[in-house]
């Protein structure tokens, strides 16, 4: 999921210790956990949301306001793949199964949303029931049936030329899914959903998926009435399963929702709905969303952290350090390099490439090791399957010109001019880019900066395969985070062949190794969760042999708390708060 967004990860220890190591960084002087906040409240201490639920409270009323720096690639739950998106489109819709409300790893904790339990498994793992929850209604007091969930993954899924943003698990898994063409145009839809009744639900797939409670824990999975829907323009009029709805949506501007009266809370355990309305201001400059965070009058949507500048703000004043939360958050930061565009389809240019780079210059460029560990891996330390290792590794992490130039010659170049695209409203990744730029520059790989906006990078920019292969563009700038926490909810959208889509494309190196493949189709089937690590952390290695992933950074968020309740920081989100219960603050 695009970090943006996430079947177990690593012990609870493991992950204890790692966001421990991450506090020991912002915490600095014990003092900064007595500190007040602006309004001379008593703060709760740095990375207190990682622990625990900050501020909670049951208060209902005003108005909630988050801002986001560009446009989300849609509000539409079927359409989108930002894991700040997979968090607020929880609002408004419900999924069949959703993560906790906890901090940590307690948010990956999976509990039922629209169905009544997790989902039933036969047939070794290859045919999953559910049952929905009774009394379900949409906003206007109709009824949300199987069909519309079924309707609402076969839309999401099969129709890839009009909704192309999500994942394509479900097109990939279920029986007749590589023949399907989607609702629009086969109106019959699809024998392997089943819908023997109104509140039941059967999934048939080719093979055994032993994660799939958590794949159907994705947007995709939230009920859409087929006679309300209208493809691309669903977004005008989003029909809301969840506690709020939408009032009004001014495209690349601003959303306002308001609470949907229909929903019931006795059919709802998770939400509270608390605030009266919740407003989403777009396009707003990143440096004025941390002054309103700041402020208390605003929470950043995207979730990526505070600026730079803000960054040595918060963390030179005692009293605003105390009201940040820093943690690990299943990401990584990384350059894909795209072996459809030569001479990046001779490994040996590859590795040229993965030994140039200064990594250092790269997380000082992020914000120095508060933002993120060099990375040297695919997966992060916070993902089943993660083994240490360092196949590119060079003295300090600071490139190895030699080394470079070697590869160089081995593929039969001395220079190479390529493109390298990084999102425009992503003043940090902008900067990461140049930082490659200038090492690349060392050892005669001369790379351009293209600049795109975060809305269109994958369907207009760098997740179209054509365009990048027309304008040479061999290096792409990329942060990703799990789909799920494991190996698999990891890996399988950026390196598995079957993922490489038209538009909305994520495995952005367009690689299609066969062993690769078959591993990933291997690791899912087997059962026992030691036996599929064993197998992610060989999809790893391969991949890095390969050298058509340069890590970056393993990424940490470092957020400002916002003034408001129920704040809690959530692995299942790559680390951001959870939205779904966050109220209103007095001030």
């Amino acid at each position: 999921m695009e970090g943006n967004p996430p079947i177990m990860r690593r012990s609870a220890l493991a992950v204890i210790a790692a966001i421990g190591s991450a506090s020991l960084l912002v915490a600095g002087c014990s003092k900064a956990d007595d500190s007040k906040d602006d309004t001379g409240t008593k703060s709760a201490g740095a990375n207190a949301a990682t622990k625990g639920i900050v501020n909670a409270s049951d208060k209902k009323g005003g108005t909630l306001t988050y801002e986001l720096s560009d446009v989300p690639d849609s509000f539409d739950p079927g359409n989108t793949y930002y894991a700040y998106m997979y968090n607020f489109s929880r609002l408004y819709a419900r999924p069949l199964m959703t993560f906790e409300p906890g901090a940590g790893t307690k948010g990956n904790t999976l509990v039922p949303d629209l169905a009544a339990s997790k989902g039933v498994s036969s047939d070794g793992g290859k045919t999953w029931t559910y049952k929905l929850r009774s009394g379900l209604k949409y906003q206007d007091g109709s009824s949300i049936t199987s069909a519309d969930v079924k309707y609402a993954v076969e839309r999401s899924n099969f129709s890839r030329d009009v909704l192309s943003l999500g994942p394509n698990y479900f097109q990939q898994l279920l029986v007749g899914g590589d023949k399907y063409k989607g609702p629009y145009k086969d109106k019959k839809g699809l024998d392997s959903i089943e819908t023997p009744d109104a509140t039941t639900i059967v999934f048939h797939l080719k093979q055994a998926f032993q994660e799939f409670d958590y794949l159907v824990a994705a947007p995709q999975t939230a009920p859409v009435p087929q006679s309300k829907d209208n493809g691309v323009d669903y977004v005008k009029n989003i029909v809301s399963s969840g506690s709020y709805q939408f009032q009004s949506y001014s495209e690349g501007k601003q959303a306002v929702l308001v609470r949907n009266k229909n929903w019931d809370a006795s059919t709802d355990p998770l939400r509270k709905q608390l605030p009266d309305k919740i407003v989403v201001n777009l396009k707003v400059n990143p440096d004025t969303i941390d002054k309103d965070v700041l402020a208390g009058d605003a929470i950043d949507l995207a979730g990526s952290g505070v600026q730079a500048a803000t960054q040595a703000q918060v963390l030179t004043d005692a009293s605003k350090k105390a009201n940040t939360d820093n943690t690990y958050g299943g990401r990584l930061v990384y350059m894909a390099i795209n072996t459809k565009v030569k001479p990046f389809n001779n490994v040996a240019c590859r590795k040229a490439v993965e030994y140039a780079i200064d990594k250092v210059s790269v997380q000082t460029a992020e914000g120095g090791p508060i933002r993120g560990d060099v990375a040297s891996t695919v997966l992060p330390p916070d993902i089943t399957g993660y083994e240490k290792s360092d196949v590119y590794a060079t003295d300090g992490n600071k490139g190895d010109v030699t080394k470079a130039k070697d590869q160089l010659k081995a593929c039969g170049k001395t220079t190479i001019n390529t493109n390298i695209t990084a999102r425009s409203d992503r003043p940090t990744e902008v900067d990461a880019a140049t930082a490659i730029i200038n090492s690349l520059k060392k050892v005669g790989i001369n790379a351009t900066l293209k600049q795109y906006p975060s809305g269109k990078y994958f369907t207009d920019y760098a997740g179209v395969p054509k365009f990048t292969e027309k304008q040479n563009v061999g290096l792409i700038m990329m942060q990703w985070g799990a789909d799920w926490p494991s190996g698999y909810g990891f890996l399988q959208q950026i390196l598995n062949g079957k993922a490489i889509g038209a538009s909305g494309n994520t495995n952005l190196s367009q690689y299609n190794n066969s062993k690769v493949n078959d591993m990933l189709s291997t690791s899912i089937a087997t059962s026992g969760d030691d036996a599929r690590n064993s197998i992610y952390a060989q999809i790893d290695k391969q991949t890095m042999d390969d050298a058509v992933i340069v890590p970056l950074t393993y990424f940490k968020v470092l957020l400002a708390r916002p003034k408001a309740t129920n704040l809690v920081s959530t692995a299942a989100f790559s680390g951001e708060y959870d939205y779904l219960n966050i109220g209103v603050a007095s001030k």
